[in-house]
């Protein structure tokens, strides 16, 4: 469990840097430069992202169970995580009503999507991860809303080709997700 805890510190706390110090971070953009900042960042959260995955790994190998999911759980969960891909689309393609209406469709997307894990899941790792993805996404959705509202950013009207763009291509990527990848890629098939 302490790799799994370790990747959440880094991965989240790399993820966090513009909730809690936005001051500090433009300090060092301006000190490091763009790309130099981009980089530490990206090598952080990758590094954070592999401890996630070993630890979560580990932590599989021998799980705590502190409860048995209720029987609709997977069902609430794929509609949860139906509906956090086509945000996670949204904060992408231009010109759509979600990201004009929710202004950071990314961060609602994690808050959704771990929250739905959270539901199906009862072993003591996948309530740790999930957990800290959702408070995570809570953070930084209120955060970039805060820092939305001090600056005065004022997001673009959606069309209805930006919106059918949208939830196409969230739904497809969610089938395909749902149905293949999640097995393969998590060892977890959750609609068979």
């Amino acid at each position: 469990m302490s790799v799994l805890i370790l990747g959440l510190v880094v991965f989240l706390g790399a993820h966090s840097v513009r909730i809690f110090a936005e001051p500090w971070r433009e300090r060092q953009i301006a000190r490091l430069g763009e790309k130099s900042w981009k980089g530490a960042y990206s090598l952080a959260s990758g590094v954070g992202l592999v401890l996630i995955i070993w630890g979560y790994g580990i932590a599989r190998r021998d799980p705590v169970v502190l409860w048995t999911p209720p029987v609709w759980a997977p069902h609430l969960t794929a509609l949860l995580t139906l509906i956090a891909f086509i945000l996670f689309v949204a904060a992408y393609v231009p010109r759509n009503h979600l990201k004009a209406w929710v202004h950071h469709p990314m961060a609602l997307s994690a808050a959704l999507w771990a929250f739905a894990h959270w539901l199906a899941n009862g072993t003591l790792n996948a309530i740790v991860l999930f957990a800290a993805f959702f408070v995570w996404g809570v953070l930084d959705f209120r955060a970039g809303r805060r820092r939305d509202a001090t600056s005065g950013v004022v997001y673009v009207v959606g069309s209805l080709g930006g919106d059918a763009i949208v939830v196409v291509s969230g739904a497809v990527a969610w089938v395909a997700f749902a149905f293949w990848l999640h097995g393969w890629w998590i060892g977890v098939r959750p609609l068979g």
